[in-house]
C-alpha cells in the first residue's frame, strides 16, 4: 500500500471519528495518540477546552514500572492508570477518540485497561 494512500485513509478515519465525537459535547472525550516508542492518553472537556486527566508512558506515574513504553503491556498499564484517575475525579463515561488509529493492538489494549477500571465508552 502506498504511503499517500495510507495517510489519506488515516485522515478519513480521523474525520469520521471526530464527527461522531462532536455530535454530543455533553460527554467528555478520551483521546489517544501512539508513537513508535510511547502511548499518550488524555480526557478532555471540549466545552471548557481543558484537559482533566492525562497519562502517558513518559509520565511520572508510569516511570519504572515497565522498561519499554511502546508495547501492549505499556498501553494496558496507561489505560489502567488513566482509568483510576478518571474514577477518582468522578468521570464515569467518555467518548473514545482513537484519533484515526485502527482499533487494534495498543489502541485496543488501552481501551480495555480503561474499561477494567469502570469507565464506560
Amino acid at each position: 500500500m502506498k504511503t499517500a494512500n495510507r495517510k489519506r485513509l488515516k485522515v478519513n478515519r480521523k474525520i469520521r471519528v471526530k464527527k461522531h465525537v462532536q455530535k454530543n459535547k455533553d460527554k467528555l472525550r478520551l483521546t489517544v495518540f501512539r508513537s513508535a516508542k510511547h502511548v499518550y492518553a488524555q480526557i478532555v472537556d471540549d466545552r471548557l477546552g481543558k484537559t482533566l486527566v492525562s497519562e502517558s508512558t513518559v509520565s511520572v506515574g508510569f516511570k519504572g514500572q515497565l522498561p519499554n513504553g511502546g508495547n501492549i503491556k505499556a498501553a494496558t498499564l496507561v489505560g489502567n492508570l488513566i482509568g483510576e484517575k478518571a474514577i477518582q475525579q468522578g468521570i464515569k463515561e467518555v467518548y473514545y477518540d482513537r484519533n484515526g488509529f485502527l482499533y487494534a493492538g495498543r489502541i485496543k489494549a488501552l481501551a480495555d485497561g480503561v474499561r477494567e477500571k469502570g469507565v464506560k465508552f
